[in-house]
């Protein structure tokens, strides 16, 4: 007697070949070093590996990213994301055991007699209870594994796309806190700047009086303190959308009882930090391996395409009880069964399987090409990074002697001016000198922190909170 509990084991240890093509992952399309070396100590961590705690010490800016960590809505999106392609995968991987069910049945019947009439006699009663596989499909082909494969492979990626976004995000928001500190510093210079040449106004107009300059001197006074007072309006404005952009990314008002905020001169943001070798990002970067993972996914697609041209086997099977009467359901005589298994050969599909077989090999055409355009992307950005990093601090440098001789002049000049024997025109000259000297010190402050954090976000960096020892991701996604 064919029994279910027997046949079940058999179902289990039928093992399937694969008809996915083997996957060999296509070299770096990059040089095998970047083009300026690493300037860093060797006691800094890796990028991937330093928290952002560490890469930012600025209490403000960490307050900041906890925010964000926790109400930014791409990065709830993206933990949403995992969650429904663990799901999927799930499911995939579900169609590849038995679905093995209980069924219970109860039923009454009347029927008609012989004369074609119905009586009291003519109701028949049946009572069963089986142990029942539907449709389980024998995967000798390989096509459920491919398909419980490609689906695994997007779940990973879906893991990988959130923390790249994560990684996104901590860039985005310290990107956002210092083109704030930036505006807020720039509206400082300005309202500095404005002070200065009010003063300059009043002495212009002191001397007109005592007939010591012309009028020429006060309209060129005013024209400057007009300037001023437009630049200002300009940075104020600068400020509020500076604002804004930092509350967008936060997700969330700026608090009230953040911790006040260090200059950008003085921000404690690590200046260095080793690149290692173009092959490190394809560890380090989670949106390398995000590619990688759907290039995966893109195979086992074909596996499941060239198994669709083969036959499917599936078995239906049930074993249980049936009786006309509860009382004797579970007599050894009442047992029944029932195997059916089925298989189906495609013949003719009018092209539509050999049709989705080149869509799989085009769709992986197209992640091996995204997947090559990311490391080179991925390349491009470790390098303009390094080169800012090896630029800036000289031109910082460079920018502050020039600084330092602006001041110089204009104090000289201001003593001249006062003693007659400059003209106006000689001191406004100082004074406007001197204002672009300390712009664009402070526009070369913003840009080397802005490096910063594009080198600690194209390392891979930001997905820990400290030392790799806590990973923000997963505490923000629960």
């Amino acid at each position: 007697m064919m029994r279910l509990p027997i046949i079940l084991p058999l179902v289990l240890c039928l093992s399937a070949c694969s008809l996915q093509p083997e996957l060999r992952m296509p070299p770096a399309p990059v040089p095998a070093h970047f083009p300026v070396q690493d300037l860093a100590p060797a006691s800094v961590l890796p990028a991937s590996e330093l928290g952002w705690r560490e890469m930012f010490a600025d209490p403000r800016l960490q307050r900041l990213i906890e925010l964000a960590l926790e109400n930014n809505r791409d990065l709830r999106l993206a933990a949403l994301s995992v969650q429904a392609a663990q799901s999927q995968a799930d499911i995939a991987g579900a169609a590849r055991l038995p679905a093995v069910g209980l069924e219970g049945t109860r039923a009454r019947e009347r029927t008609l007699d012989s004369g074609g009439r119905s009586g009291a006699g003519a109701i028949t009663q049946h009572n069963g209870l089986n142990v029942a596989l539907s449709a389980f499909e024998l995967d000798l082909f390989g096509r459920v594994r491919s398909l419980s494969d490609a689906a695994f492979a997007r779940y990973l990626a879906s893991q990988h796309g959130r923390d790249a976004a994560q990684i996104t995000l901590v860039g985005a928001v310290a990107e956002a806190y210092f083109a704030q500190r930036l505006a807020d510093e720039q509206v400082q210079l300005a309202e500095q700047t404005q002070a200065d040449w009010n003063q300059s106004l009043a002495l212009a107009r002191l001397l007109k009086q005592s007939d010591q300059s012309s009028s020429l001197d006060v309209a060129q006074a005013e024209s400057q303190v007009a300037l001023a007072d437009a630049e200002l309006e300009a940075g104020r404005r600068r400020l509020l959308l500076a604002n804004n952009a930092l509350q967008l990314v936060l997700g969330s008002p700026l608090p009230a009882d953040l911790p006040p905020a260090p200059s950008l001169e003085r921000q404690p943001v690590i200046a260095h930090l080793p690149a290692g070798l173009p092959a490190d990002l394809l560890l380090n970067r989670p949106d390398l391996r995000q590619a990688e993972q759907v290039l995966v996914a893109a195979n086992a697609d074909i596996g499941a395409a060239r198994a669709a041209f083969f036959p499917q086997i599936s078995l239906t099977a049930s074993f249980g009880y049936a009786s006309t009467s509860l009382s004797d359901l579970f007599d050894p005589a009442s047992q029944v069964w029932r195997f059916a298994p089925q298989i189906s050969q495609p013949l003719f599909q009018g092209g539509r399987l050999r049709a989705e077989l080149r869509l799989a090999e085009i769709r992986k055409s197209e992640a091996i090409a995204l997947y090559e355009r990311a490391v080179q992307g991925a390349f491009r950005e470790v390098a303009d990074a390094l080169a800012g990093t090896a630029s800036f601090d000289r031109q910082i440098d460079a920018q502050l002697r020039a600084v330092t001789a602006a001041e110089q002049r204009l104090h000289l000049s201001d003593l001249r001016y006062r003693a007659g024997l400059d003209g106006r025109l000689e001191l406004l000259d100082a004074q406007r000198q001197l204002q672009a000297a300390r712009q664009s010190l402070l526009a070369l402050r913003g840009a080397d922190i802005a490096n910063r954090v594009a080198l600690y976000k194209a390392l891979g960096g930001g997905l820990y909170a400290r030392d790799g020892q806590e990973h923000a991701a997963i505490s923000a996604a629960q």
